[in-house]
């Protein structure tokens, strides 16, 4: 099994993934966020370091999913708390003409290669719940984040899911607390658990 979280930045892919990791003792894949060394810098002058900020994302990125794709290394279960198609999610807010245009040749190139979950799961919630989330979690980096830059990726992510090929389920992470409701967190367990249909998975 190859499962995924989605969704803008603090709507609770990673507590999420973990549970869920947890449940189907699977090796549990997380993005690496703050060793990305362009990205403090990126919040600070978006125009100097973006195309710095997504290429790094774009290969570290890529480099921990390709594993999954080699015989052998991964067999058994996977959780992840992010899928490769953010990464051009983000480049396509965050770049312009030729560093776009070398990006997603990049990205053309690289995605193809890589494994398709046998489910996503997009939470999304709006901006308020959002910047209520990431004022939680601290992040230094992330305080000074403006509610009309996450309006605009939530905006972006819905727009990518009303067309996505894949098998995905969509939560209104604003409606439910996982983390701290023990109730939520069991009725999304099974709601993912339905979601997966035929995958053999192992509890």
């Amino acid at each position: 099994m190859y499962l995924v979280v989605e969704g803008p930045i603090g709507v609770g892919k990673t507590s999420l993934s973990r549970r869920l990791a947890a449940r189907y003792n699977a090796e549990l894949k997380l993005e690496v966020v703050e060793e990305n060394p362009f990205l403090a810098p990126f919040y600070e002058n978006p125009a100097s370091f973006a195309f710095q900020v997504q290429v790094f994302f774009l290969l570290s990125r890529y480099k921990q999913l390709s594993q999954l794709s080699q015989g052998g290394l991964w067999t058994g279960s996977v959780v992840g708390d992010y899928l490769f198609a953010k990464d051009f999610i983000f480049a396509a807010m965050n770049l312009k003409d030729n560093e776009f245009s070398l990006y997603n040749d990049l990205y053309s190139h690289l995605s193809p290669r890589l494994p398709t979950p046998d489910l996503v799961v997009y939470l999304r919630a709006e901006p308020e719940v959002l910047l209520g989330r990431i004022e939680k979690r601290g992040r230094p980096f992330e305080q000074d984040m403006q509610a009309s830059y996450l309006s605009d990726l939530t905006g972006r992510y819905d727009e990518y899911f009303r067309s996505y090929a894949g098998n995905m389920m969509t939560i209104e992470a604003g409606d439910i607390d996982f983390v701290g409701d023990a109730l939520h967190e069991s009725r999304l367990m099974e709601l993912i658990h339905a979601s997966l249909g035929g995958v053999t998975v192992g509890v």
